[in-house]
């Protein structure tokens, strides 16, 4: 399956879903923007010109939790079935979220690895999802002197940074 028929393919799948949920929208497709995602993976934007701030609100929702889902199930539901090398990540957008969410990740990676650093003991960071988990696990990747795990069982699994 080529990278234009992985990406047409959630393309397609997020506008149905939207549609069955009675917000009919159309969805950009895009290979993720440089740095903010691991090669062969895929950006789906909502486009927002003819929401309401009521249908942005409720597809974000409260913390991210309903656009963190149904990225949860893009992924899920698109791979299964899927041979590896024909599975791709998907991260949905909307009214610039993950960007903003992405930004605040970086910055809360970037001050634990100080803390870290300065004090030489490990840093826990809760209240992440699994997915912005493996964001910090990425970012913090290129730190030689760093490294990351998760402890804990959900919903209580938290990201620690300690010296390697």
């Amino acid at each position: 399956m080529s990278d234009q028929t992985k990406m047409i393919r959630g393309q397609e799948w997020l506008e149905k879903l939207l549609k069955l949920a009675a917000i009919p929208s159309t969805v950009t497709a895009e290979p993720s923007p440089e740095g903010l995602a691991e090669p062969g993976s895929y950006w789906l934007t909502v486009e927002e010109k003819h929401l309401t701030p009521q249908q942005i609100e409720l597809l974000i929702g409260p913390d991210g939790a309903v656009i963190d889902a149904i990225q949860y199930l893009a992924n899920s539901i698109l791979n299964i079935g899927q041979e590896e090398d024909q599975q791709a990540s998907y991260t949905i957008e909307l009214q610039g979220y993950r960007v903003r969410r992405q930004a605040e990740l970086r910055e809360m990676a970037d001050r634990a690895a100080e803390q870290v650093r300065q004090t030489g003991q490990e840093f826990e960071m809760s209240a992440l999802s699994a997915a912005e988990r493996r964001q910090v696990h990425t970012f913090l990747k290129e730190c030689e002197d760093l490294e990351t795990y998760s402890r804990g069982q959900e919903p209580d699994r938290r990201l620690v940074v300690r010296l390697r």
